[in-house]
């Protein structure tokens, strides 16, 4: 019983202690802050259509409270896209569950965070998990 507690122990850790996993495919970009994406060294149930949310942004919303919040979640999506796009190499680092159950991680294209060319390119703004301020004043 010892022996298949330490297995099960070694064959976890991979998943849970990940400094980076390397991302094979873009599923799909939801908006600047979140997407979808297939890891393949993962078994599918969990690898396969995995929900990412950036760590460490906060962006408009696709479905915002005014159209000026939804055109800028569209700039800002289409933004995420490219860059992810241009990218050979996408990792997750730091990888956790947020409060809705969901993927948040650091995210890196060829060695550039996501999070800073976001905020730097004026499409996000930092954020801690705490107060959001809205976009439609903006």
């Amino acid at each position: 019983m010892t022996r298949v507690l330490i297995l099960f122990g070694l064959l976890c850790t991979p998943f849970v202690y990940a400094q980076s996993i390397v991302v094979d495919r873009i599923i799909s970009v939801y908006d600047a802050d979140t997407f979808r994406v297939d890891i393949d060294s993962w078994p599918q149930i969990i690898g396969k259509n995995m929900s990412i949310r950036v760590n460490g942004v906060d962006a408009a919303e696709i479905r915002g409270k005014c159209a000026s919040e939804k055109q800028q979640a569209k700039a800002a999506r289409d933004f995420t896209r490219a860059f992810l796009k241009k990218g050979h190499l996408i990792e997750l680092r730091g990888m956790k569950r947020g409060k809705y159950f969901r993927v948040i991680a650091d995210v890196y294209v060829d060695g550039k965070s996501l999070s800073e060319e976001l905020i730097r390119s004026g499409y996000a703004r930092p954020y801690d998990g705490g107060h959001r301020d809205g976009w439609c004043s903006l």
